[in-house]
């Protein structure tokens, strides 16, 4: 396999790893121009251009959009219809994911204030989105982690109605997937896919309620309606290739490593995974476990086509280096593969999630660890958090100004305001001063 392998030490190290961080997020000019046209004909037209988009684009045709929703009792059927063992891992998937997400409700999800000693109230209010809609993947994969990392934040934040869109090409249901939005507790849910279903949560139809804010991951034309609605709603992020940066110090087994660059490989031919290591024998130990794995694995020409691409094993002087290298990539992905993981985190600064240990597989935080699994992409990361309680949540500043406050305040804020040219500003804040006594 030709699979690039960098050293630090090179020359020309920083150009080359420049070529492997390189990708833009730029959307195809074809692309755009074809979503901007199914937004504006949705919000025209709407469900007639939804049931023409679906019929076109996912093979799927329906008398009505009311005949391509899912009801209660399907998704209650799909849950009952798959094995019991799914069923079983559903159930606990969900449970983790739902009290990891609790917890963070009580960090950080709550409304508070105080009062001064002039008695005003100060404070934040915070309260749940109206409806929010999730975008689930249902094309060339189906996706029941996603739902369950959508919905049950969601959920636990408080929003009382949740609309997922699902593509079903070709009319197939996925039952997974709709067990997991029973498990997940989705109000609604309509088999919908593509700009289309982007545009019907934007602009609302008659049959599609309008949303406040659309979360979840698509392909490149969910992606650019996504950046086309938002600011009519609100959206989670716009998603990258996925990725993973593995930092090893050696001692893990190199088979593990090398399954777990895998891991995002398979995902499509864009994604992205990177070893980092201070010993150059266990670099060779990893990419020989890359040579003999590959060839057993069933998507095994995607991953050779993304390692050979975007992969790169890179040499670096030392841990603490390769620490450093992380923290510019700011990986979506980021797995400390140490025998003291704990020495390295603090060095850690930028990284979607970061998994410690030997044992903590990506895999395990795709699925049921209980953090999220939509995380910052394309070294967004370094301004951009994992989708939580908070993305379905907004917040509203309380004040209450007591009168001996509005003494305190009037002319601080009367001094400012006369500065800036606002007199009425100024005066508004004067006329609650009392008068002074002569």
């Amino acid at each position: 396999m030709n699979l690039r392998q960098l050293s630090t030490t090179a020359p020309d190290f920083e150009a080359e790893f420049q070529r492997v961080l390189h990708w833009s997020a730029e959307t195809d000019g074809a692309i755009e121009s074809r979503v901007a046209d199914i937004l504006a004909d949705v919000k025209a037209r709407g469900d007639a251009a939804v049931l023409e988009y679906t019929a076109r684009f996912d093979r799927l045709d329906a008398g009505s959009v009311a005949a391509l929703e899912l009801t209660r009792e399907e998704l209650k059927a799909a849950f009952e219809q798959i094995t019991p063992a799914q069923r079983d891992a559903l159930q606990a998937a969900a449970a983790r994911v739902r009290s990891y997400h609790e917890r963070q409700l009580d960090a950080c999800g709550r409304s508070w204030s105080y009062r001064d000693e002039d008695g005003t109230l100060l404070g934040q209010k915070v309260t749940p989105l109206d409806r929010v809609g999730i975008y689930v993947p249902g094309g060339k994969a189906a996706y029941p982690s996603s739902v369950l990392m959508n919905a049950i934040p969601a959920h636990v934040a408080g929003v009382p109605e949740i609309i997922m869109v699902v593509p079903t090409p070709g009319g197939e249901k996925n039952p997974l997937v709709l067990a997991a939005a029973y498990v997940a507790g989705v109000s609604r849910a309509f088999t919908v896919g593509g700009a289309q279903a982007v545009a019907a949560l934007a602009y609302g139809t008659a049959t599609v309620p309008k949303v406040d804010k659309i979360t979840g991951p698509g392909n490149a034309y969910v992606a650019s309606a996504k950046k086309h609605v938002f600011g009519q709603v609100g959206i989670d992020m716009i998603a990258g290739p996925s990725e993973i940066l593995v930092l090893a110090d050696g001692t893990t087994d190199p088979d593990w490593v090398a399954m777990d660059l895998f891991s995002q490989a398979e995902h499509d031919e864009m994604a992205q995974s990177i070893l980092l290591s201070p010993d150059a024998d266990y670099i060779a130990k990893v990419r020989a476990s890359i040579e003999k794995l590959l060839p057993e694995m069933p998507r095994k020409d995607v991953i050779k086509a993304s390692l050979e691409g975007r992969g790169a094993l890179i040499l670096t002087r030392s841990m603490e280096e390769a620490c450093e290298i992380s923290n510019r990539i700011a990986p979506e992905h980021l797995e400390v593969s140490s025998s003291d993981p704990q020495r390295w985190e603090p060095l850690l600064r930028h990284a979607g999630a970061i998994f410690l240990g030997a044992y903590t597989s990506e895999s395990l935080g795709d699925y049921c660890a209980g953090p999220n699994h939509v995380l910052p992409t394309s070294g967004t990361a370094r301004f951009s958090s994992p989708l939580g309680v908070y993305d379905f949540q907004k917040r509203s500043s309380l004040i209450e100004v007591s009168e001996a406050g509005a003494q305190k305040l009037g002319p601080i804020a009367a001094e400012l305001a006369y500065g800036e040219g606002l007199q009425g500003h100024a005066r508004a804040a004067e006329m609650r001063l009392r008068p002074e006594k002569g």
